[in-house]
């Protein structure tokens, strides 16, 4: 299909306060995620998923231990899922996806974002068929090339999109339901496969290039949304000059 698929993470956390709000971000998604389950990874797919990831942004082992923790108790926060969509400067395509235990409070938030960047807030569904939802493995190349995986991934009655390799790295694309199959199948092929990315996401079917002002108010949006306290993750189809 030749769409190279792109890790953006837009802001690597730097500073104390950027870490901060990492972490922040992780311990209500680990709470969430072995509350919805148990608090053992090894019974809890999603969980043990989300600690490796965890893990590999850095995420202190104190803080994980801390929501586990947390989720092991009885009450605690009422967390709900929400989506957001709309447009985003230069014509771009966005979705936001937040975790809240306070609703008014998120969608003030992410309204104002998208109000003070000239954006503008959609309607649900408004911009999600311009993107696919899927399971994302990107890892460095083995002794298996494409063919390969893309035989293991049929084998194991995975729903394959697309499978791509570019400088070294391969990138499997499947059904988002198929995530644990995909991944158990891909470490039966080489157990030694280190993810660069495992995630389920949404990836935009096309691309909108940005240079100039458009570029600098699309980074400046990106950077506000990612600053709200509720916001876990934002997909766009947005093509950035540092991104070529």
């Amino acid at each position: 299909m030749g769409r190279s698929f792109e890790n953006r993470k837009h802001s690597i956390a730097k500073t104390a306060a950027q870490k901060s709000k990492l972490y922040s971000k992780y311990g209500k998604m680990l709470y969430v995620a072995a509350k919805n389950g148990v608090p053992d990874p090894e019974s809890n797919p999603s969980l043990k998923s989300m600690m490796e990831k965890a893990k590999r942004e850095q995420v202190p082992a104190h803080v994980i231990e801390k929501a586990l923790e947390k989720a092991k108790g009885t009450g605690g926060e009422d967390y709900s899922e929400s989506r957001y969509e709309g447009f985003g400067p230069g014509g771009t395509s966005v979705i936001v996806d937040c975790l809240t235990d306070n609703p008014n409070r998120t969608i003030t938030d992410v309204r104002n974002c998208f109000n003070k960047s000239g954006a503008k807030l959609g309607m649900a569904g408004s911009v999600g068929h311009l993107f696919d939802h899927l399971a994302v493995f990107s890892f460095k190349r083995g002794e298996h090339d494409p063919d390969q995986i893309l035989e293991a991934m049929l084998e194991a009655d995975v729903n394959v999109d697309d499978v791509e390799e570019e400088d070294g790295q391969l990138t499997v694309f499947a059904s988002s339901g198929d995530f644990f199959k995909a991944k158990q199948a891909l470490l039966e092929l080489n157990p030694d496969t280190e993810f660069d990315v495992q995630e389920i996401a949404f990836v935009p079917q096309s691309n909108t290039e940005l240079t100039g002002d458009d570029a600098e108010a699309f980074e400046k949006f990106l950077d506000m949304l990612h600053d709200c306290e509720d916001v876990q993750h934002v997909y766009h189809n947005a093509q950035l000059p540092d991104q070529d």
